[in-house]
């Protein structure tokens, strides 16, 4: 499905910037276009979350990447990958899931390691694509030939670019978008790394803290700063599971149910460290890691999140060496593997095709309860895209037991995934119907939140799975 900016996006003209001197300073001296502007423009009021949030974890080996879709499909790119392949591993993952135009480029920090693929991506965007919206950028310039070719790229392409600090917000429709750091000054230290960017990002009850390579000093300042307003659902380790990041006094505070770690599996520095993984591990933190899981993408539905990887691999930090190398830029599809509800992270264990059951009354004078796909209304009236709500499908519970659907998922055969919300329940002889687009939920009908059609006029395949893993009902329809 084509991702791409469906509201306008305000263009602000602002000088390329580049260093001063030996200490941090802003972008001052680089080539400029125009006037300057102080900041990005600031986030509008969210009406409540509707449709998804996907987060996705590319694996670009000793490196970092992250795509960001949101529920309008809006885009934001954090970082592009290695300097030692132009961040091709990043590029090749947009175009491979036809994203057509980055609305949010993100800098971390200018280390060749996350802006290795700046020039290729502005480049192939500006010329062949629908464009960069804006690049943010913390404003403290590198010596590298990598560095250089990024600002050329800015300049070339007369791409707007802003230097962002805390407190700064960012538009991203439907997701609460918080710039943690750099602080304003920046923080004393001459290290990129301790003055990047830090990203906390919320949609409904599920979010995400991203920050960068942030070591000692900068989340130190996060965790005096923010203290238990940094809690998120999922947390990107500092500085690719470096032992100098991912404190005992930030993890507490964030408290995610999962972590992830962008590293190469033979990593020269040793990541992720052993140190960071016992961290992890007294806190029973479910750790993904892109050298052995691949990409790692996150599907949030408001109030849940489906986590899928391209290879399964084990996710107790200590155990997680034990998985088998899967090499950047490795084409494989994701698959669902997880399910985090509130505090719960319920692993997919099973594929087998076992009919879902409710618990039997105590007297035993219950029949289960089993779920029954009774309608899929694929072809809504008018505009299949128009009438999104008249695209939806109708599950029944034909046993005499009440069926708990929570953190069961629905999907398609394209892998578009649906996780219903916590709570959900289905009566006997009671049906549920679950919509397309976007809406309240009831009792009685479910939200997909989608911003595209999913079931094919033509035929597709339903899919529910039950929160242990097993496949409860796959019916086909032409």
């Amino acid at each position: 499905m084509n991702r791409r900016l469906h509201t306008a996006l305000v263009v602000v003209i602002v000088v390329l910037a580049g260093c001063t001197g030996g200490t941090p300073s802003g972008l001052t001296d680089q080539p400029a276009t125009e006037a300057t502007t102080d900041s990005p423009t600031t986030q509008p009021e969210s009406t409540g979350p509707e449709g998804t949030m996907e987060v996705h974890f590319i694996n670009v080996g000793q490196s970092a990447s992250t795509l960001i879709i949101g529920p309008t499909g809006e885009t934001m790119l954090i970082d592009t990958g290695d300097f030692r392949n132009d961040g091709e591993y990043t590029l090749s993952y947009l175009q491979e899931n036809d994203i057509e135009r980055i609305d949010h480029l993100v800098v971390t920090h200018n280390d060749a390691d996350h802006i290795g693929g700046n020039a290729a991506v502005i480049e192939y965007y500006e010329t062949e694509a629908e464009g960069i919206g804006a690049v943010y950028d913390p404003g403290i310039a590198a010596s590298t030939q990598t560095y250089e070719r990024y600002l050329d790229a800015v300049e070339e392409y007369d791409v707007t670019l802003f230097e962002i600090r805390e407190g700064d917000s960012l538009s991203f429709e439907g997701v609460e978008t918080r710039v943690l750091g750099p602080p304003d000054p920046y923080l004393d230290t001459d290290s990129r790394n301790e003055n990047g960017v830090v990203l906390h990002l919320t949609f409904g009850q599920t979010s995400v803290l991203h920050t960068g390579d942030a070591e000692e000093m900068q989340e130190a300042y996060l965790v005096e700063e923010y203290g238990s307003s940094l809690s998120a659902t999922v947390y990107k380790a500092g500085h690719h599971g470096s032992d100098s990041s991912s404190s005992s006094e930030l993890l507490d505070l964030v408290s995610p149910q999962v972590a992830v770690v962008s590293s190469a599996y033979d990593s020269q520095y040793g990541h992720p460290h052993e140190e960071v993984l016992d961290r992890f591990g007294e806190r029973s933190i479910s750790t993904y890691w892109t050298a052995t899981h691949g990409t790692v993408v996150f599907v949030s539905n408001d109030s849940a999140m489906t986590v899928k990887t391209q290879a399964e691999a084990p996710t107790d930090p200590r155990d997680l060496r034990e998985g088998t190398a899967i090499e950047p830029g490795d084409t494989t599809p994701v698959e669902e593997r997880a399910v985090i509800s509130g505090d719960t992270v319920t692993e997919r264990t099973s594929t087998s095709t076992e009919t879902a059951t409710a618990t039997p009354m105590p007297d035993g004078g219950s029949t289960p309860g089993t779920l029954s796909l009774v309608e899929v209304h694929a072809d809504a009236a008018g505009s299949d895209r128009e009438n999104l709500n008249d695209e939806y499908v109708v599950f029944e519970n034909t046993g005499d037991s009440e069926l708990d659907l929570s953190g069961w998922t629905v999907a398609d055969s394209a892998d578009h995934v649906y996780t219903m919300p916590e709570g959900t329940t289905l009566a006997p002889g009671e049906q549920l119907t679950l919509r397309t687009g976007s809406g309240s939920d009831t009792e009685t009908e479910l939200y997909w939140g989608s911003s595209a059609p999913i079931w094919n006029n033509g035929g597709d395949t339903v899919t529910v799975t039950a929160d242990d893993g097993s496949i409860v009902l796959q019916e086909a329809y032409e």
